[in-house]
């Protein structure tokens, strides 16, 4: 039972260290939101519709600064 309520704290601290990443400014999104319209527009989506792949693409970018990730692109 101790090694499970251990387990839980240790998860629970990691969950909270990832949580720590900051908030894009929305500047920087929409940058990134730009930069990933030209990769969409020269190498293609990969099959995926538009929106989707703008998404997946700007939280990989977001991801490797360190930010958080975000749910919805701004217009």
């Amino acid at each position: 039972m101790k090694r499970l309520i251990g387990a839980m704290i240790i998860g629970l601290a990691f969950t909270a260290i990832a949580d720590d990443k900051p908030v894009a400014d929305l500047e920087l999104i929409l940058d990134l939101k730009q930069f990933c319209e030209d990769i969409a527009e020269s190498e293609g989506t990969d099959g995926k519709p538009l929106p989707e792949f703008l998404l997946a693409c700007v939280n990989e970018e977001l991801e490797l600064e360190g930010f958080q990730a975000i749910t919805k692109l701004p217009e």
